[in-house]
């Protein structure tokens, strides 16, 4: 995890949403709030479904109201249980719980007759047009639509028609149901949009029992109207959707009528978040799979080490903006490190070893020195740590010439080994290469703890482990999944895997002292003086 630090102003920004909420209750337009999380089951969920989790369920707490968990699960060709499964463990993880757990699916009968009654109305037509060919007739921004030519189908022929749709009468492709609304409308959204089409593909929930499947921006808004939902909150890439949520629900003849707000998406330093190019890099082996730590995926992130605790300070913190903007990586990085600092365990470890042999120590002798677990919480205690004659140190901790500034160890130089004693080296040992393989020391008795009863100071403090006790670990050091920082900037004809970090991961060995024995998958440590590590699951 990164060491940088990041600039934050304490307390959370403004929340334009809640003072709408505030205005509906006090005006007396809603007496309670019911917000809704709809993902679509078809990847695992990342960092900016994080912010809109904590959104959903935290305005739905703060108001003390509800939310539910629904699966807008209408494209079954894209959609698998899987999915589900670990949405549910993320919002779980993330410390919500959800009022009522719905599919789109549950609604399928009510959104057909939905269908059905916009359709009585005069108001949705089965149509023959191929895909080219509607978008042929959309038009443009500058130029209005063209009228299909089977727009003004009676409304018996449109029942039969729309009947036969669902009987699976048509090949997949030949026939859509859309709304008749305005082919000049300057929201090309409302241009006749495709309501249902046919689509012949197994459904995780309800196997081939329909092979037709309703549109998002149709079965989104009466969901919402269905469940009773007070407070559409939704991503700023559906505001040009809005009219055609709002035509829905009211042609429809609902009894019940959300309204749809719209928020920032949060974008990422260094980071991409399209559901799309996180499954390539998931299916060409970029990285190893949805929870790689290296993914925003929030399975990754998990994996990574990240707490609940800090994504949820993290998404207080950038507050919900109106408008599209760049967040600092940093800035997560920092809510992690605030928290991790207040409930990691520290333990030492030596990743790049060189071996210490204090030559005025008694040979065979062990002795256990006092640590504290935790500076930051009394409550985590102390523990005991072997010390012995011969022990590691990192290599960057010795420079047999020290430059300007250094305070660690060299020749003639005394520092304090932490929780131990003061320690002075006296020669190294090199091979044929000019490497430094032995670091020969003495030390003083008196300094145990690592504290001198005649008040001189040493300005080095290193961290150590021992010869005899150390456990060998494989350790992943993991930098950002790419080198630029918004890498879904391209030129003409660039990719944005091009932008990919080739040293993300580098694997090593570490040396930790034998408290690591303890730890379960999941346990957040604190190597001293190197950085934050998570015990993973394998």
């Amino acid at each position: 995890m990164s060491e940088n630090t990041a600039a934050v102003n304490e307390g959370s920004k403004s929340n334009f949403i809640k003072e709408i909420i505030r205005e509906d209750l006090r005006t007396g337009k809603h007496d309670s709030v019911a917000t809704r999380f709809p993902p679509e089951p078809n990847g695992y969920l990342h960092i900016g479904h994080a912010k809109s989790i904590c959104l959903n369920f935290g305005i739905a707490n703060e108001f003390k109201g509800t939310c539910n968990l629904r699966f807008d699960d209408t494209n079954p060709s894209k959609e698998e249980t899987e999915y589900v499964e670990s949405i549910q463990e993320d919002v779980k993880w993330l410390g919500f719980n959800w009022t009522a757990l719905y599919y789109a699916s549950d609604y399928y009968e009510q959104l057909y007759n939905f269908a059905v009654t916009l359709i009585r109305k005069g108001k949705a037509y089965v149509c023959d047009l191929t895909q080219e060919q509607m978008r042929e007739y959309r038009g443009t921004l500058k130029t209005p639509g063209k009228e299909s030519p089977f727009r003004n189908r009676p409304v018996e022929e449109n029942l039969d028609l729309f009947t036969r749709m669902r009987n699976g009468e048509f090949k997949d492709g030949e026939r859509t149901l859309r709304a008749k609304i305005d082919m000049s409308s300057g929201y090309i959204v409302l241009r006749d949009p495709v309501l249902y089409r046919i689509q012949r593909s197994t459904h995780h929930r309800t196997g081939d029992a329909w092979c037709i499947y309703p549109m998002y921006d149709f079965a989104h808004p009466l969901s919402d109207s269905i469940e009773g939902i007070t407070h559409s909150i939704c991503t700023l890439e559906f505001e040009n959707n809005r009219p055609l949520y709002d035509w829905v629900v009211n042609e429809a003849d609902t009894t019940h009528k959300p309204r749809q707000i719209e928020f920032a998406r949060l974008n990422l330093s260094y980071t991409v978040m399209s559901k799309r190019k996180l499954l390539e890099l998931v299916t060409k082996n970029y990285v190893n799979g949805w929870d790689d730590p290296r993914m925003p995926t929030i399975a990754g992130i998990r994996r990574r080490g990240y707490t609940p605790e800090s994504i949820r300070d993290f998404a207080e913190r950038i507050g919900v903006a109106k408008a599209d903007n760049m967040v600092d990586i940093a800035m997560l990085e920092h809510c992690l490190r605030e928290d991790l600092n207040r409930r990691a365990q520290r333990v030492m470890a030596v990743i790049d070893p060189v071996k210490v042999i204090i030559d005025n120590y008694p040979e065979g002798k062990v002795e256990y020195v006092e640590a504290v677990n935790n500076p930051e919480d009394e409550s985590a205690g102390k523990r005991e740590m072997p010390f012995c004659r011969e022990l590691y140190i990192e290599r960057t901790d010795f420079m047999e010439v020290p430059a300007k500034g250094y305070f660690r160890l060299a020749p003639g130089a005394e520092v304090r080994f932490k929780h131990a004693y003061y320690i002075k080296c006296e020669s190294c040992v090199k091979d044929s290469g000019g490497n430094v393989t032995e670091i020969h020391c003495t030390y003083d008795p008196e300094t145990s703890g690592g504290w001198s009863r005649d008040g001189r100071k040493v300005k080095g403090t290193i961290h150590w482990v021992s010869t005899q006790h150390a456990v060998t670990c494989e350790v992943r050091l993991y930098e950002r999944l790419f080198t630029k920082e918004n890498p879904d900037e391209l030129a003409e004809g660039e990719d944005y895997k091009a932008n990919l970090n080739p040293d993300s991961l580098k694997v090593a060995s570490a040396l930790v002292e034998p408290f690591i024995k303890s730890a379960r998958p999941g346990d957040r440590l604190q190597f001293d003086r190197t950085g934050y590590f998570c015990m993973d699951r394998d």
